[in-house]
């Protein structure tokens, strides 16, 4: 009896990492910046948008490197796509920042450097960890969201079948 519990409660052998093992390629990764924000126009024609690159290894995605530009509109397009259509819980977008875009301010509003930069890190929260998420990794709008130059307000809804 007292062997058993010996057996039971004996240390696994566990091969030890080596060095090219902690160093190598993980197996699956998916990294995603928003980065460069370019502020286009003037007056009421004016926006700002940010370069969306993507960089994976997860067979889902037919594109492994994506560079796109999108403007917050994309990712609230993206957002109410995700809760009409997925059964994903989808996180908060960073605010609209109304107060900014009144006018006779005495500041840039939401064209001031800071506001952008902080905006930018919101939406790259927001989209790493939405496209984190398993089930919104199959879904139609995130695919086109992030691999395709221009997104088709159109399309249809679904799911992406992995070939």
């Amino acid at each position: 009896m007292v062997d058993t519990t010996a057996e039971a409660t004996k240390r696994l052998h566990v091969k030890k990492q080596t060095l090219d093992d902690a160093y190598a390629a993980p197996a699956n990764f998916l990294e995603i910046d928003v980065v460069n924000p370019i502020t286009h126009g003037v007056a009421k024609k004016r926006y700002t948008d940010y370069e969306v690159r993507m960089k994976t290894n997860l067979p889902v995605f037919k594109t492994k490197d994506s560079n796109v530009r999108r403007r917050y509109s994309d990712f609230e397009w993206l957002r109410n796509e995700l809760e009409r259509d997925s059964k994903i819980v989808v996180p908060p977008l960073p605010g609209k920042a109304w107060k900014r875009q009144m006018p006779f301010r005495g500041d840039d509003g939401i064209f001031e450097e800071e506001f952008i930069e902080d905006r930018r890190k919101g939406l790259e929260t927001f989209i790493n960890k939405i496209a984190g998420h398993p089930l919104a990794q199959n879904e139609r709008c995130l695919h086109m969201f992030l691999q395709e130059p221009t997104i088709d307000k159109n399309y249809v809804p679904g799911k992406i079948r992995n070939t």
